[in-house]
Parts: structure tokens; C-alpha cells; sequence
């Protein structure tokens, strides 16, 4: 069930793409991989193993945009159905590619996230593991604490639900 669809983020037009593990083309689980290996491991500096196995269980958005004609994967998000990473749906991975914070697209990407849980886990409770430092922005999606800070991989979490 993989389809796309588009948006426009602040004058630049990103392709969504909602696919699950085993319809993603290999290319695109690269653009996958590398984007979450440069943000999440290279530009946080934490050594983690990125493939936890549960990809093949989530559905994945990935935000394409078209960079002088060439594919660019510029925002990523994983998404579970109640029942898979928690009891309750979730959204995890976050990512937007560094060349294009600050834009806004961090915000539409979480805003079709929260789209696409609606489609696959309607009227659901979401639960997302939250860095310390984006409290306020998922604050700002709805989400609200209701763990104590912890830490996972070195970097500071609390868990939030909306």
C-alpha cells in the first residue's frame, strides 16, 4: 500500500511517500540508512545500533524533494501500529535532513505523521520517546510528559503521549 502524496513546505515541494519495510526500493532504504547514520549517529555522536530490527514491522514517510532533478530524501519518520514498540501507536526516528532546518519542515513532517497514524490506528493514543531538547516542539504537536528524563544511548529522553 505504498502511494505518495505532495506538499509544499515553505516554497519547496516535498513528495511523501508512505511505504511499508519490504515495498521500499533499495535505493530508498539506502536514503533511509544514510540519513538516519548522518543525524543520529554521526551529528549527535552517538554510537548506537541504528538497525534494531523493527523496521520491518513499521510503516515508514519518508519526505522526498527534487534537488536540480536529482531525488533527495530531505525528511524521514517510522510509525507503529498499538501493540508493535509500545501499547500505544508511535512515531520514532524523526529526521530532517540538516541542509534544510530551520525551514519548517520539521513541523509538516510531524504534522503527516500525525496524518498517517490516523490512518492505520484511528482515534489511538501516540507515544513517541522524546530528546530532552525537542520537548518543546512535540509540546507544541499535543504531546505531554508523563515519564521522568532518561537516558538512552547517551542523550537525554522523556516519554510523551498525545
Amino acid at each position: 500500500m505504498s502511494n505518495t502524496s505532495r506538499l509544499d513546505a515553505e516554497a519547496k515541494v516535498i513528495d511523501w511517500q508512505w511505504s511499508r519495510f519490504h515495498e521500499m526500493s533499495i535505493d530508498d532504504l539506502y536514503a533511509v540508512v544514510r540519513l538516519r547514520e548522518a543525524v543520529f549517529i554521526v551529528e549527535q555522536n552517538c554510537p548506537y545500533p541504528d538497525s534494531d530490527g523493527r523496521d520491518p514491522a513499521a510503516w515508514h514517510l519518508l519526505g522526498w524533494r527534487d534537488i536540480a532533478g536529482r531525488r533527495e530524501l530531505a525528511a524521514y519518520a517510522r510509525i507503529f501500529e498499538p501493540g508493535i514498540r509500545y501499547k500505544e501507536a508511535s512515531i520514532g526516528r524523526v529526521v530532517t535532513s540538516p541542509a534544510i532546518r530551520g525551514t519548517g519542515l520539521g513541523k509538516y513532517l510531524m504534522a503527516e505523521a500525525l496524518r498517517r497514524v490516523e490512518l492505520v490506528a484511528p482515534a489511538q493514543v501516540i507515544k513517541i520517546a522524546a530528546q530532552r531538547r525537542l520537548e518543546k516542539f512535540y509540546s507544541g504537536m499535543g504531546f505531554k510528559v508523563v515519564s521522568d528524563p532518561y537516558e538512552e544511548d547517551g542523550i537525554m529522553h522523556v516519554d510523551m503521549v498525545r
